[in-house]
């Protein structure tokens, strides 16, 4: 299978263009000004952490993303920690995802909506965020596009036991990665349905489902007791129904382009439940416990992008007769207007600014603003994740209202002292550098210690330097002369 495009005709076969070509957009600005978001931050210090006090934490938090922790923390381990070892393991992901799409497309549609669907890919807007973000929804998606090109290859007639071991295999760690990617298993029995897959693929795919479900199924279960952790998502507007909507809009497009048929596999066939039943599953989930964020199901835009294929594909079909000569020319046209189009939003997120905070920059405003003998406190508490982070930028400092440390307690940001306490150690201080957001994007202070720490030096206190850059902010109190 080699590449028709004429500038490529003599260089690389077909599969290879859209990975390729992935990998280089997610190595452009990886390191996104040397800014890494409160997301990432977590990512970051557990995979400082050694396997021991991974495995610790994991029974208090976060068990839901253990899998891919381990990952990181075998990669920092050996690579050192750093933005690009951070982001790289995304990059390579989608690039993965790119080359399963385009096979995908390929053989339901043709070489040139192949390829469409896996240039396409890396250029959503979706993707592009998580193109270079370091967390595990990349790999996750990544997952999903293995499992639904192991999916086309044995429905059409390729059913060998050793491919619905892989298949089975594949969405069992993908659901250890984010157990929320069981969601392709119902797009994958729509499209068994679309299809009219005989019994046999039917009790073949049962199996492979069924042991992948119950191999995370204890996960499924004990994350169920960490469902605090996502009690800061809302409730479902219909506001938040818009993309979705949009989303579903733009494949029905692809579906009456593709014009399927009952019975035959077909890009629609693949593309449109992978597209729509991981967002109506969530839509339906959240209903019972607030749980929809588009990078839950950042793989059903792997649909999308099928669907994208065959609109190019049947553009060529319906330009060909008549202007053969442009044929060539067209999918390497409709990526460079893409491009063109997508650019601001393309470099928007390599930027700071398309996060909400920046934990490298607040590090190093702490760097220069703390003196010998200064104390450190964080509203709210998780905005430690600055020094656990960047610990070297903290050196000299104490952070007086911690009890017990990440590491020892198995948290994200540790345990501080009763509210009291914490009042009290203030109160011994002459300054006192204060980590927390800006006010654009602060929440309303809450919690009974943070609620006392701010009391304090508002009574007790006064500014004497303030630095504000990328959401987050660093002020410096100093005593007053009055006594308390």
């Amino acid at each position: 299978m080699t590449c028709r495009i004429p500038m490529l005709r003599r260089c690389l076969p077909l599969w290879a263009i859209p990975p390729l070509w992935t990998l280089a957009f997610g190595l452009w600005g990886i390191s996104r000004q040397h800014s890494v978001w409160r997301d990432e931050a977590a990512t970051w210090q557990v995979a400082r952490r050694s396997a021991g006090e991974i495995w610790h934490m994991l029974g208090q938090v976060d068990a839901v993303h253990g899998l891919y922790y381990l990952l990181m923390h075998t990669l920092f381990e050996g690579f050192g920690p750093g933005t690009t070892v951070l982001r790289l393991p995304s990059v390579l992901a989608v690039a993965a995802a790119a080359a399963c799409v385009t096979g995908i497309g390929h053989r339901l549609a043709g070489a040139r909506a192949g390829l469409a669907a896996g240039l396409a890919l890396g250029l959503l807007p979706a993707v592009q965020f998580h193109l270079q973000e370091g967390r595990p929804y990349a790999l996750v998606m990544a997952g999903s596009a293995i499992s639904t090109l192991l999916l086309v290859t044995v429905l059409q007639g390729r059913g060998r036991a050793v491919r619905w071991a892989a298949y089975g295999g594949v969405v069992l760690v993908c659901a250890l990665l984010n157990w929320l990617s069981l969601l392709i298993l119902p797009a994958h029995a729509a499209t068994l349905m679309w299809t009219k897959a005989d019994r046999r693929v039917w009790a073949r795919w049962s199996v492979a489902a069924t042991a992948a479900t119950t191999g995370v199924l204890p996960l499924i279960l004990f994350s169920r007791t960490q469902s605090e952790q996502v009690s800061w998502i809302p409730p479902l507007t219909w506001h938040a129904l818009i993309g979705p909507a949009v989303l579903l809009a733009i494949g029905g497009l692809g579906v009456a382009l593709d014009r399927p048929r009952a019975g035959r596999l077909s890009v629609a066939a693949v593309g449109l439940p992978l597209l729509a039943v991981p967002q109506v599953g969530l839509l339906g989930l959240s209903l019972i416990q607030p749980l929809f964020l588009d990078r839950y199901v950042l793989f059903s835009m792997l649909g999308l992008t099928l669907l994208i294929g065959a609109v190019v594909g049947a553009a060529v079909r319906v330009t060909g007769p008549r202007f053969p000569r442009a044929v060539p020319w067209l999918v390497p046209g409709i990526v460079a207007v893409a491009v063109v189009g997508l650019l601001p939003h393309s470099l928007a997120t390599r930027s700071p600014a398309s996060r909400v905070d920046d934990v490298l920059s607040a590090a190093a405003n702490v760097r220069k603003l703390k003196s010998a003998g200064d104390a450190v406190v964080f509203i709210p508490a998780a905005r430690r994740d600055t020094r656990l982070v960047s610990p070297e930028a903290f050196a000299g400092l104490r952070d007086i209202a911690l009890a017990r440390s990440p590491t020892a307690s198995g948290t994200l940001k540790g345990e501080e002292a009763g509210p009291e306490r914490i009042r009290a150690a203030m109160l011994e201080q002459r300054r006192i550098v204060l980590v927390t957001d800006v006010p654009e994007v602060a929440r309303p202070i809450s919690a009974k210690r943070d609620i006392v720490k701010d009391a304090v030096l508002r009574e007790y206190f006064e500014v004497v330097a303030d630095e504000r850059v990328r959401g987050r902010r660093v002020t410096v109190y100093e005593r007053r002369d009055q006594k308390p």
